[in-house]
């Protein structure tokens, strides 16, 4: 009898086990299980994409002009007043010192030496603002360079004109062309005026007469002719025939024609801290 109530209550429980397995399979089915509520979806706000940046300066492009200006305005004065001048004279133009410090990098505000140098200079006209080239005459033109000519009756020289403006070696080429003036060759160029007054017209008979005269040939004939209309002649031929005739012909004395070198190491150079303003044949043979 207990056997028997044992082996049924080991069925009851087993039943009752597989029943609860049953329940736990069914539950995780989707059909039957509970839809579980979701959350509403909010779309994510979109980043904000980066700000371009600008680029990067780079100092390296311009290391050349600042390698220029540094050069420039630590050179000596002179050298800074030379690369003034040559500017001014080149564009003839009423310039700031704000326009000479970019053309050039001279900074004449900055530097009082150079201001006072250049506002003394000869060849520069400074009105209070504009620095500008001072010539050695106030000549703007062929006419104006024609008046000026015609003033100095006994010549100028060309240099005093030559840096009135820019054209007027040209100019000075075309009056001589036209016959207004004589430029006459030398070891110092100079202008002559060519006076209208001075045009004569002569007579074909007086220019004939004027050949026909008969020079003599011999210096001898030539002083006698002098002494006789009462000038003294400057040389003394008959003198100068008979010294030569006791001591001889005096021989002049050979000139050594010496080859021109350029500077070596062996030359003494001055200024050496003023590169600007001199441009100097340098003989490299000597320092390899």
């Amino acid at each position: 009898m207990d056997l028997n109530e044992r082996l049924n209550r080991f069925k009851l429980q087993q039943e009752r086990c597989q029943a609860s397995l049953s329940s736990i399979a069914a539950a995780k089915t989707p059909s039957s299980a509970a839809t579980k509520p979701q959350p509403p979806y909010f779309p994510r706000p979109a980043k904000p994409s980066p700000t371009a940046m600008p680029p990067a300066v780079r100092f390296s492009d311009d290391t050349a002009r600042l390698q220029k200006m540094h050069s420039v305005r630590n050179s000596a004065v002179g050298s800074q007043m030379k690369d003034v001048i040559e500017l001014l004279y080149r564009t003839r133009k009423a310039l700031t010192a704000k326009q000479i410090n970019e053309a050039t990098y001279v900074d004449i505000a900055g530097n009082s030496a150079i201001f006072e140098s250049l506002r003394s200079n000869p060849k520069v006209r400074f009105d209070g603002r504009f620095f500008s080239y001072k010539p050695t005459h106030n000549v703007t033109g062929k006419d104006g360079l024609l008046a000026l000519i015609a003033d100095f009756r006994d010549g100028i020289p060309v240099k005093e004109v030559e840096d009135a403006y820019p054209s007027v070696l040209d100019d000075l080429q075309a009056l001589k062309s036209s016959g207004d003036i004589y430029l006459l060759p030398g070891e110092q160029d100079m202008v002559f005026p060519n006076d209208p007054r001075s045009r004569l017209e002569l007579d074909t008979e007086l220019k004939k007469l004027f050949y026909e005269i008969k020079l003599p040939k011999d210096m001898l004939d030539i002083e006698k002719d002098l002494r006789r209309n009462g000038e003294k002649p400057v040389t003394d031929t008959a003198k100068r025939r008979a010294t030569a005739q006791i001591f001889g012909k005096p021989s002049k004395p050979k000139k050594s024609m010496k080859k021109p070198r350029g500077i070596t190491s062996r030359t003494r150079i001055t200024n050496v801290h003023l590169p600007g303003l001199f441009d100097m044949p340098m003989d490299t043979k000597d320092f390899i």
